[in-house]
């Protein structure tokens, strides 16, 4: 029975990386001109998961789009994993703003950390928490000093 569990908890994994890497390129390729909206779910599944939980299924997301020899996503790695989740659709142009946009260090591919920080950029209500939990933390040191 644990056995049985644990398969369903790894398909589980499996299905909210998934979702994890094709929000990932979906929120990432919209412009401004974009009429499709996407739900920022990144709030629910923190709510869900906890922060520990939403940071394994980010690397599991990561790990979804890259490349295996390089160990980063690149523009091909992209391209080739955004067309086997459905979205093949997108132009080399959108492919290569998204890295741009996570690219932090310059090297014209994203690593772990980057597309992780990208991945928080992305949600609106995350970003705002976060904001709230570091005002909050600063206040508090401020607090604590005197």
């Amino acid at each position: 029975m644990s056995n049985q569990f644990n398969r369903k908890l790894t398909q589980q994994s499996v299905s909210l990386s998934l979702c994890l890497a094709a929000y990932f390129i979906a929120m990432a390729s919209q412009t401004k001109q974009s009429q499709t909206q996407f739900q920022d779910f990144l709030p629910i599944m923190a709510q869900k998961l906890g922060g520990d939980g939403l940071i394994g299924e980010l690397c599991n997301g990561f790990n979804l789009l890259v490349d295996g020899d390089k160990g980063v996503i690149t523009f091909d790695s992209l391209r080739r994993n955004s067309a086997m989740l459905g979205l093949q659709d997108l132009s080399d142009e959108d492919l290569r703003s998204m890295l741009k946009e996570g690219d932090f260090d310059g090297d014209g591919a994203l690593n772990q950390m980057e597309f992780c920080v990208l991945m928080f950029r992305l949600s609106p209500e995350l970003m705002e928490e976060s904001y709230l939990l570091l005002d909050e933390a600063i206040q508090q040191e401020f607090q604590n000093c005197y």
